[in-house]
């Protein structure tokens, strides 16, 4: 079976483009194509996509926070933004909304196919200047483990975060408030120089924290 995908583009000729060449190709099929993100928990629920391309800059609803709606509703969609934007905020509020990739639009059609092919494969594809930034970015907050002073709870805290745990399912663990859960959570946050729980694993993870 060909593998479904939505487009969400507001440039109605790029998305009919797009559209005309993924469905040229046997492997491939367009099942919706949006020029916002409105009703995005419906659209998906309803199309069932396995691949999203997703503009960031839409009305109404913009890419980002669409992206934030359809990894609720059905998170195991794969989404790549596909984007002009190269700043770090788009592009760290994306990676932490869950993209499972970040493609420049000035990429070409052949790498579009790539990218599609490699997060059917399980893979992150990310534009080489936004690979870069990334590295940057991480080789810029990297410390020493030792110097981030997490307490014991902090770093139980952190572990279930790595293992993929929501808030309440902590705090059910825990035997603690939610508001306990999230008091901690600002002081991991705060001590590892990061901005989401996406953040917070890769580093727990690269610096062998928990």
């Amino acid at each position: 079976m060909p593998v479904r995908i939505i487009i969400f583009e507001d440039n109605a000729d790029l998305r009919q483009s797009i559209k005309i060449l993924l469905n040229g190709e046997d492997s491939y099929e367009v099942v919706g194509d949006f020029d916002n993100c409105e009703n995005a928990a419906q659209i998906v629920r309803d199309l069932n996509p396995d691949i999203v391309l997703m503009d960031i800059d839409m009305p109404k609803v913009n890419g980002i926070e669409g992206l934030r709606i359809i990894k609720e509703v059905k998170p195991d969609t794969a989404i790549i933004m596909h984007t002009v934007f190269e700043d770090d905020q788009r592009l760290f509020d994306s990676l932490c909304a869950g993209a499972n990739g970040y493609l420049l639009k000035n990429s070409s059609f052949v790498h579009l196919l790539e990218a599609i092919e490699e997060v059917r494969n399980g893979g992150a594809p990310i534009s080489s200047p936004i690979a870069k930034k990334v590295l940057q970015y991480f080789q810029h907050k990297s410390v020493s483990k030792n110097k981030y002073d997490l307490s014991s709870r902090e770093k139980t805290v952190l572990q279930y975060l790595v293992r993929g745990y929501s808030y309440k399912m902590i705090a059910a663990a825990m035997f603690v408030s939610l508001a306990t859960v999230q008091s901690h959570i600002r002081n991991i946050y705060t001590k590892l120089h990061v901005n989401c729980g996406r953040e917070a694993v890769v580093i727990a993870l690269r610096d062998k924290i928990v």
